[in-house]
């Protein structure tokens, strides 16, 4: 397949960061875009809204649906996913990419923040996956792609932040399962993770500001989610893929691009060894 024209992708968390960015690649292929978050006003400090990324993604040469939606509420998850599938005709793709970050030791997690990341990262994946394998069961080459780490069950990724690697892992442990749950209907589930820090606002009011500059843009990540979904899904499921990895297997030669400050030395994300 060489293109996503057509196709219905759902993505959670798409009113900025990376999730945008993935809708707005799909878009410029001619896909019918879902936009869900909990943003449709402005908010004073971060900008965009699902209603401002439904029309980028319109003026990208898209189609575009908005909905409102917290991804912790399950019975909205599958009115939103109904609804979608009753709009567009169907559903191709999901993308779970709403994900929830404390980067807090133990005695600093007070329940309500293990609460939110576990509920927006692994319930979410799973209830979202669940309302939509329905659907994707019945597409051409249906794809469930997550924004979840490889899986390493070194203690050194757990100790600075227990609850946040336990709920990130979970998204990655429902992949595998999915994978091969659902491996005789030929639905691809894979997760992407980052090579380095992506500039989003995750990463500009958890770290300094020298981390933000060197980090790459959200646009590795789209285009690489871009390149996962274009494959047969039958043949490349359950695999943890790095968005460096994926694009260089492409024949992208040059990511200097992507760099936020282009010649700055890049800063590893988590869960990936250092030159690894």
């Amino acid at each position: 397949m060489s293109s996503l024209r057509d196709k219905v992708v759902f993505i959670t968390g798409s009113s900025r960061g990376i999730g945008r960015e993935i809708a707005l690649r799909c878009a410029r292929d001619g896909a019918k875009v879902v936009i869900t978050g909990k943003t449709t006003e402005p908010h004073p400090k971060l900008p965009g809204t699902i209603h401002s990324v439904a029309q980028e993604v319109v003026d990208a040469g898209g189609q575009a649906l908005a909905i409102q939606l917290d991804v912790r509420d399950e019975e909205a998850i599958a009115a939103a996913v109904e609804h979608s599938a009753a709009h567009f005709g169907g559903i191709d793709v999901l993308i779970n990419n709403a994900s929830a970050i404390s980067l807090t030791p133990t005695l600093q997690t007070p329940a309500k923040r293990l609460d939110l990341m576990w509920d927006v990262n692994m319930r979410a994946t799973f209830l979202a996956s669940q309302a939509c394998i329905p659907h994707l069961k019945k597409a051409s080459n249906p794809h469930i792609l997550t924004l979840s780490p490889p899986l390493n069950l070194e203690a050194k990724w757990f100790a600075p932040h227990v609850a946040y690697t336990i709920s990130k892992y979970g998204m990655s442990m429902v992949m595998l399962g999915l994978a091969k749950e659902f491996a005789a209907d030929g639905i691809a589930c894979n997760c992407l993770w980052p090579r380095t820090t992506i500039a989003t606002a995750a990463i500009e009011f958890n770290f300094p500001p020298e981390i933000l500059r060197a980090s790459r843009k959200p646009a590795i990540m789209a285009d690489a989610a871009h390149a996962i979904l274009l494959r047969d899904g039958k043949t490349f499921s359950g695999h943890f893929f790095i968005d460096d990895e994926v694009l260089r297997a492409s024949g992208v030669k040059n990511l200097d691009h992507y760099a936020v400050s282009p010649g700055e030395k890049l800063y590893g994300d988590l869960f990936l060894e250092r030159g690894q």
